[in-house]
């Protein structure tokens, strides 16, 4: 069976979250593409050019420590707003995304540019104040220090970067099911999620 569902919206909204749980609830395939640029925007950090490190991307490179660190997450970003990264990287998702045995993406183009035809389409938000309190949440319990101006503040600009940008803007697709999970907890926001899919499956 081939069957997509693709994830889209803004950082720290919880897209990851419901990825990882509509997966492994269908027994899915689970790719989350901001790795993959936050892989690239690691080699970048180590003195690679962008478009040679996206182009020369191995799996293994997903693995690598630290890549949930800001300093990481903000050169993703800056990565994700080339065209040329962004096309080097375009085969991978999709191959990903129409595997046979069903495929869970999430990221910032999934239903709009990788994978128009997915099966189920969800855009997963929440206010630029619930998310940066989650993402400053982690940040302290993964030992960096910060505050909650700052962490909004950087939340905002990718937000105006991600949005902006000439290629692949943020957006919800036109068919997506817009998801806002500011006053919901994990739990509530899986399950809607879950609910969408199964509706699609027909069970």
């Amino acid at each position: 069976m081939i069957f997509t569902v693709a994830i889209d919206g803004p950082a720290a909204a919880g897209k990851g979250t419901v990825g990882r749980a509509v997966a492994a609830h269908f027994g899915f395939a689970h790719l989350d593409t901001g790795l993959l640029y936050r892989a690239v925007g690691a080699l970048v950090r180590e003195g690679a050019e962008p478009v040679a490190a996206a182009r020369g991307l191995v799996p293994e490179a997903l693995e690598k420590p630290g890549l949930r660190s800001p300093e990481v997450a903000q050169a993703a970003s800056e990565v994700a707003a080339i065209g040329e990264v962004r096309a080097a990287l375009l085969d991978f998702q999709r191959g990903f995304a129409r595997r046979e045995g069903g495929a869970v993406l999430d990221g910032r183009d999934i239903g709009t540019v990788i994978c128009p035809e997915a099966e189920v389409k969800l855009f997963v938000t929440a206010s630029a104040e619930a998310r940066a309190g989650r993402r400053l949440a982690e940040l302290v319990e993964a030992g960096h220090a910060a505050n909650f101006d700052s962490v909004l503040a950087d939340v905002q600009a990718r937000d105006a970067r991600d949005s902006e940008r000439a290629t692949a803007p943020l957006r919800p697709a036109d068919d997506a099911h817009l998801l806002d999970t500011s006053e919901l907890d994990v739990a509530q926001a899986v399950a809607a999620a879950i609910a969408k899919v199964s509706a699609a499956l027909g069970r």
